[in-house]
C-alpha cells in the first residue's frame, strides 16, 4: 500500500506542476483527472506533503474555491501572498472570479 501511495503522489505532483502561472484547480479536478474520482482528499494530502519538492501547492484550492490548505503554509497568509502574487484575487479565503482563474487538468497539453 505504502508504494501505492507513494506512486499516486507522485502523479499528483506531476499534474500540479503544470497548472500555469495564475491559474488554480481543485484537489477533485486532479483526482479526477488521474481517474480516482473519489480520491480529492488524497490529493490534498499529497499537497501537504510536497513542500521539498518544487510543487505549485498554492494553486491548488477545493473545488469552491477556498484556501482550504492554506494551514499547511509557513506564515499566516503564504497561500494567499502567493496567489496574489501571480494576480488572483483573494478575499476571506476565497478566490474571486474562480470560474476565470480554474485551470482544468483534462486541458492538459
Amino acid at each position: 500500500m505504502q508504494a501505492q501511495t507513494l506512486n499516486f503522489f507522485d502523479k499528483v505532483y506531476e499534474v500540479a506542476k503544470q497548472i500555469p502561472y495564475g491559474k488554480v484547480t481543485s484537489y477533485g479536478a486532479i483526482a479526477t483527472y488521474l481517474g480516482a474520482a473519489k480520491s480529492a482528499r488524497m490529493v490534498g494530502y499529497a499537497m501537504n506533503g510536497s513542500h521539498d519538492k518544487d510543487v505549485p501547492a498554492h494553486r491548488v484550492v477545493n473545488r469552491k474555491g477556498l484556501l482550504t490548505g492554506k494551514h499547511h503554509f509557513e506564515g499566516t497568509n503564504l497561500m494567499q501572498q502567493l496567489l496574489e502574487s501571480e494576480g488572483i484575487k483573494v478575499v476571506d479565503n476565497q478566490i474571486q472570479n474562480f470560474d476565470n482563474v480554474f485551470w482544468e487538468p483534462s486541458k492538459m497539453l
